[in-house]
């Protein structure tokens, strides 16, 4: 198909499938030079195998950075499941994919994501210990967009300091886009810190529940009606490539920072964002407290321990964007910049051979 070659820097990408159950489901493990790869499972109806396959390589990639910034030892993997989840999930299809995580024996270690719940984690779990992101009643930590939200909250705060001088989004303008599972938290934290918001989302049970719980939020029609507004923060929090051409064209918000994975539809789209001047606060590095949520699961999980590692995602963007300063590029090579030196100089550390426990 031509969308995966050696050049994209994968360690391993492995095609799994369960015909019985419908199961047809990609793993790909960018890198573990830090730990065992750690990254969600995506079920999505994809128009294509090509299309799963880019995903599974980009969110990959990205957990991969994401994971050495939340500064946990852990690389970055992804796994999606090709289908509509509201037709074919099944506890068959579920536990299929549990044996084949299983059968990777520890390199990769999955988790919710889109179309995937804490209650299939726990399905996933009857055929496999390498999953995380599981139910409070079996020893996870529930809810990963609890502290996926907090940090983005803790993310955007970084950036208005950094903009405006003070760490709040008081009085500021707030545009989100897409309230799910981690918008409608966001929401909250927004609200609690006086922000003025703009919302918008295409399911019309989210609507409806923003128009009953939030009823001071503005709700808008699409996208193109919310960065049509007058935003001073851009927060994409839906599914990614959020930032392409056009919508940096139109947008008129002084900072973007979302909930979303991988906003920059294509490379030189942080440029553009630079040039504009537009603080862009890496996805990555703000969408973080997710992940250190449900890694936190492998030591035995304890919130206040998880949102205090979570909290830190402020000082970690304050010191991107202060890289981006000093360095002359824009946020998103910063990070990646960051990112790569400690998965150079933590991994370097493999080599030091150890005696057998």
């Amino acid at each position: 198909m031509g969308v995966f070659t050696a050049d994209s820097g994968h360690e391993q990408v492995v095609f799994c499938q369960d015909k019985p159950s419908g199961l047809k489901a990609i793993i790909a493990i960018y890198s573990t030079a830090l730990g065992p790869s750690l990254g969600g499972t995506r079920f999505y109806p994809y128009e294509s195998e090509a299309d799963a396959v880019h995903d599974a390589l980009e969110l990959s990639r990205g957990m991969a950075y994401k994971n050495a910034l939340a500064g946990l030892d852990l690389g970055g993997g992804k796994a999606v499941i090709w289908g509509d989840p509201n037709t074919i999930k099944s506890e068959a299809l579920l536990r299929a994919y549990g044996r084949f995580v299983e059968s990777l024996a520890g390199r990769y270690i999955t988790a919710c994501d889109v179309g995937t719940y804490v209650a299939d984690m726990d399905i996933v779990a009857k055929e496999t210990r390498y999953v995380t992101g599981r139910s409070v009643e079996h020893g996870g930590a529930g809810d990963s967009s609890i502290l996926t939200a907090y940090g983005v909250f803790q993310g955007m705060r970084a950036a208005a300091e950094h903009a405006w001088g003070t760490p709040t989004l008081r009085g500021r303008r707030v545009g989100v886009a897409g309230v799910g599972k981690v918008g409608r938290y966001l929401l909250q934290h927004l609200t609690e810190d006086g922000a003025q918001i703009v919302a918008t989302d295409p399911s019309p049970a989210a609507t409806e529940w923003m128009r009953s719980t939030f009823p001071q939020v503005d709700v808008v029609a699409d996208t193109n009606a919310l960065l049509a507004s007058d935003i001073d923060v851009y927060a994409p929090c839906a599914m990614g490539g959020a930032l392409n051409d056009e919508t940096v064209g139109a947008l008129g918000a002084k900072i973007v920072c979302g909930a979303a994975n991988n906003q920059l539809a294509h490379p030189g789209v942080e440029k553009v964002l630079a040039d504009r001047g537009v603080l862009y606060a890496p996805d990555y590095v703000v969408n973080a407290g997710g992940v250190i949520q449900v890694a936190d699961e492998i030591d035995g999980f304890n919130f206040d321990r998880a949102k205090s590692r979570a909290s830190k995602i402020f000082d970690t963007t304050k010191e991107i964007l202060a890289l981006s300063d000093s360095d002359g590029v824009p946020p998103a090579v910063a990070a990646d910049r960051l990112a790569e030196r400690r998965m150079a100089e933590c991994g370097r550390l493999r080599g030091i051979l150890l005696p057998a426990h």
